[in-house]
């Protein structure tokens, strides 16, 4: 089993296991919440971050650079149902990488169910589980032993974050999140994203 697949698997265990504390902690706070005061249902949000992205790729053959990672930005909106559950829609643009000659980019589109833990008045755990809709583009030099090309296509996508709330309207989020992409000539490869931004609530 790759390093990838790895924390693939224990992405979908902490998700499931966010799950299970997410209702374990929804009944509890029927009778003492410690959900933050600036939140109410239905809230909306929208969001904006940047990190870095980790392509769990090969590298070919021959004397080519070869990169892992890059800047990432992702733009993100929002609603939460209730305290507890919600949905997302966000792009991301997992940046270009250097390998075999050419250039290795990625980008997507997720629709993502998100639930959150609340901690304290103002620090919650997120979670986010859903589909990445990604593009990806491929080119390399003769003898590289990668294949060209351009892909697109669903995958499964996976999520975990903190969120701290510092103004009624305001947040910081720090987020890992894990991309399922298809990429020309190795089938499906795993992306990561690490990010850190601001989410605005409306």
């Amino acid at each position: 089993m790759t390093s990838a697949n790895r924390l693939l698997t224990t992405v979908c265990i902490a998700v499931a296991a966010f799950g299970a504390g997410n209702a374990a902690l929804a009944q509890s706070t029927s009778t003492t919440s410690t959900a933050s005061p600036y939140y109410g249902s239905g809230n909306g949000y929208v969001g904006i971050s940047g990190g870095r992205s980790d392509y769990s790729l090969g590298n070919g053959t021959g004397v080519f650079a070869s990169e892992k990672r890059d800047t990432s930005y992702n733009l993100t909106a929002g609603t939460f149902f209730d305290r507890n559950m919600g949905v997302e829609l966000g792009y991301t643009n997992f940046g270009s990488i250097r390998r075999g000659g050419g250039t290795t980019k990625a980008e997507g589109i997720n629709l993502s169910a998100i639930g959150r833990v609340p901690l304290s008045t103002s620090f919650n755990l997120l979670g986010k589980f859903g589909a990445t809709y990604g593009r990806t583009n491929v080119s390399s030099a003769a003898g590289s032993g990668i294949t060209s090309g351009s892909e697109n296509g669903f995958g499964l996508s996976l999520g975990l974050g903190a969120e701290y709330v510092f103004t009624p309207q305001a947040s910081v989020v720090v987020q890992y999140e894990l991309a399922g992409l298809k990429f020309a000539g190795s089938g499906r490869d795993n992306v990561g994203n690490t990010s850190i931004g601001l989410r605005y609530r409306f």
